[in-house]
């Protein structure tokens, strides 16, 4: 998650609370003021509205019998319509108990509607609830003031496609409800599910407006993620124009900006483009409404073969596809599926935006601690078979023994991985680029660090081994114990290298290595038990490590030449790298070798 380069989100109850109220309505014509006043509006017209909305809906209403608060359940889009149903006087069980459901067609992602056939005292009703410009192009007629209905004309119809792109700039989610009425004879008496309800020749009952607020502090988490270099991508089922207007809210889109084709787009008109077109404006897209969750798997498809490392957040089963496609697929721990959570990689509990922006953060953060390890442990490596490689060939003899190396093995390995593992997130994290998809672990940065730091301790420790008994003046002491005491000399300040190079290595790119590190108290810990343990061994555990105990002196030495790595580091940092990775350098060397062992093969 910390390569992720580009996250594609939705919008209801990621970016959004998904706590939605009906808060616009337009019936009959006309506005309704307060939006749940409906004395203007005929008993049959209420009547035809309230069947369709306790009928056309996944949610459930239930009265205390105490007369408290109705507790209204289902999705946030139903409870809002459910709730503001009550405000209009429907009595959700009486409604039900007067008409029975002959189909349901239940909500289709496809067609952004859900349908319902209902059988009553008047006749049979098709009722219909979905997206509102969707719905608005299949009415024929609407219902007017007296409830008689009435042909829909171009001048209508403008004047409802009107109040939806009205609504929608003001960020409301438009629902709009329509209905028919069907002849008995039609229904077909067997196969019955497989009966395919009228959707055509509607008449248009009304439109609400549904308000789902963004969640606080989310335009902050995109201005971060900008900042990051993580270009956050909305696709969202929603209109077009309501996705622009929680794009604009949410900070994803800048209202200086340019908010038409290709950044703010519609999912059929990228669905029908062909996959190289798709490929063209993948990059520019910011806003995708009306999408499908087939959308947003072409989206990720696009992105990904532009070398975007992609994270998805979806809730639905339908996201499954695209949440599997991702290289991070985020499922939301509420209102998310079984299946989608199955499909993901990585399940976010309280379907917030900014808890996905939390494990960009963590994502960076592991990364930059799993480099610093790396680079620590290199060092320790590099100079360690240097300095015995060399003093091997050179003398026959080797200063680290086996013992030594094995204390050496455990500060780099164990405590090490501790103390630089557990480094806490910084800010600084999300104020770096995205590491890419191909780029090499270890940097020209961690090069650098870890040249400079080898090759100090290599020269210093070589002197030391070739002339340490005179440097030490250890003339007076007899041959063997003047061996083992520059010997031990040379293992303590090997040591003593490693922990001063400990801190150098929290901060890579950073000249002060010090900032933060009382925070971290795992790590001061383990500093201060690598020192504790490596006095015990220099003073008490000589026998075993085949050592001998060392003055004061000495050891004020050994201390000295660690704690040089401290300003080495801070002056090293002044040294420019490339901006080629080294491996790089070496890949014509590598190309050339292959070319010639299959040539080889070939003759």
């Amino acid at each position: 998650m910390g390569s992720a380069t580009t996250i594609c989100s939705d919008k209801t109850g990621t970016l959004t609370l998904n706590k939605m109220t009906v808060v616009e309505a337009h019936f009959i014509g006309t506005r309704l003021d307060p939006c749940d006043d409906v004395r203007a509006i005929s008993s049959s017209s209420a009547a035809l509205l309230i069947e369709g909305i306790a009928q056309n809906t996944t949610g459930t209403v239930f009265l205390p019998e105490d007369g408290g608060a109705a507790d209204v359940t289902g999705s946030p889009t139903e409870k809002a319509i459910l709730s503001w149903g009550l405000k209009i006087g429907m009595d959700f069980n009486d409604v039900r108990s007067k008409s029975s459901v002959l189909h349901v067609f239940p909500f289709n992602s496809e067609k952004k509607r859900g349908g319902v056939a209902v059988q009553s005292d008047t006749g049979v009703h098709i009722h219909w609830k979905g997206a509102a410009e969707l719905v608005l192009s299949s009415c024929k007629s609407w219902l007017s003031l007296d409830g008689s209905v009435q042909p829909m004309g171009a001048q209508k119809r403008n004047e409802y496609k009107k109040s939806i792109e009205d609504m929608a700039k003001s960020s409301l989610r438009c629902v709009a409800f329509a209905y028919c009425q069907c002849d008995i004879e039609k229904i077909p008496k067997e196969d019955i599910a497989d009966w395919k309800l009228p959707e055509e020749d509607l008449t248009l009952l009304g439109i609400v407006g549904i308000k789902d607020p963004c969640r606080p502090g989310v335009r902050s988490a995109v201005q971060l993620c900008k900042n990051a270099g993580v270009k956050v991508r909305m696709v969202t089922g929603d209109n077009i124009e309501t996705a622009k207007a929680i794009a604009l809210e949410c900070g994803i889109l800048d209202a200086n900006g340019v908010i038409s084709e290709p950044f703010v787009i519609e999912g059929k008109a990228f669905r029908e483009m062909s996959e190289i077109a798709r490929g063209e404006i993948a990059d520019k897209i910011t806003v995708m409404g009306r999408s499908s969750p087939n959308d947003k798997l072409l989206l990720v498809q696009a992105l990904k073969r532009k070398g975007h490392v992609v994270a998805v957040t979806g809730d639905g089963t339908n996201d499954a596809p695209a949440l599997h496609e991702a290289d991070i697929g985020l499922a939301m721990g509420m209102s998310g599926t079984e299946v989608a959570k199955e499909s993901s990689d990585i399940i976010i509990l309280d379907d917030d935006f900014t808890s996905v922006v939390k494990v960009v953060r963590w994502g960076r953060s592991v990364y930059a601690n799993i480099q610093k390890f790396i680079q620590f442990q290199l060092t320790v490596n590099v100079a360690a078979l240097v300095i015995n490689v060399i003093a091997a060939v050179s003398s026959g003899d080797v200063p680290l023994n086996a013992v030594e190396l094995l204390w050496v093995n455990l500060i780099m390995d164990t405590l090490g991985a501790l103390a630089l593992a557990t480094e806490p997130p910084t800010d600084n994290l999300m104020k770096r680029q995205p590491v890419g998809r191909r780029e090499p672990l270890v940097t020209n940065i961690m090069w650098r660090n870890l040249f400079v730091q080898a090759i100090y301790q290599i020269a210093i420790l070589l002197i030391f081994n070739f002339s340490g008994k005179k440097i030490l003046r250890l003339q007076n002491e007899s041959p063997d114990n003047a061996e083992k005491m520059k010997n031990t000399f040379i293992f303590n300040t090997f040591v003593f290298c490693q922990i001063f190079n400990e801190f150098n290595a929290r901060k890579p790119e950073e000249r002060n290595v010090f900032k933060g590190v009382t925070k971290n108290h795992l790590f001061m810990g383990i500093v201060c038990v690598t020192t504790v343990f490596q006095i015990l061994i220099v003073e008490f555990l000589g026998k075993f490590f085949k050592i001998v105990r060392l003055n004061w002196s000495l050891w004020l030495v050994s201390v000295a030449i660690g704690v040089v790595s401290w300003p080495l580091a801070y002056l090293g940092k002044f040294i420019p790298v490339p901006v080629r990775p080294l491996q790089a350098y070496f890949k014509p060397c590598w190309k050339s070798s292959r070319r010639d062992e299959e040539e080889g093969r070939q003759g």
